[in-house]
């Protein structure tokens, strides 16, 4: 069995699962039914995350099961992200203690440091 469109062919649009039927008693059920947040993946990132899954996340035992490099397997990751709608990274917050950044932003204030030194010192911490 195919998995369900998710876009429609035409105009790219997003599809609405409208009528579910049971195979065993022929139940229908019609109604407005969101998509599965996987929907839209190809059945290779759907096997990505299911390997991803098995391996428990572990990117290292993905390497060995995949006969993929780390680069590659990190890489297939970001792409999956990208299709379920997330920006890789994002959310990721610097890791700068405040008296660094306190630091920083002093020696800028007094000259001690140019714009751009300031900007590499506090993007090195990242």
């Amino acid at each position: 069995m195919k998995s369900a469109l998710s876009k429609c062919p035409v105009c790219d649009g997003e599809l609405t699962v409208t009528r579910l039927r049971c195979e065993t008693c022929d139940t229908v059920i019609e109604g407005r039914f969101a998509n599965a947040a996987f929907a839209g993946l190809t059945p290779e990132q759907l096997d990505f995350i299911e390997t991803f899954v098995r391996c428990e996340g572990k990117l290292t035992r993905m390497q060995d099961e995949m006969a993929l490099s780390y680069p590659t397997i990190r890489n297939r990751l970001q792409e999956v992200i990208r299709a379920l709608g997330y920006e890789p990274g994002k959310d990721e917050t610097p890791e700068i203690s405040d008296e660094k950044r306190l630091s920083v932003l002093e020696d800028l204030d007094s000259g001690q440091i140019s714009a751009e030194e300031a900007m590499r010192l506090l993007h090195a911490e990242e």
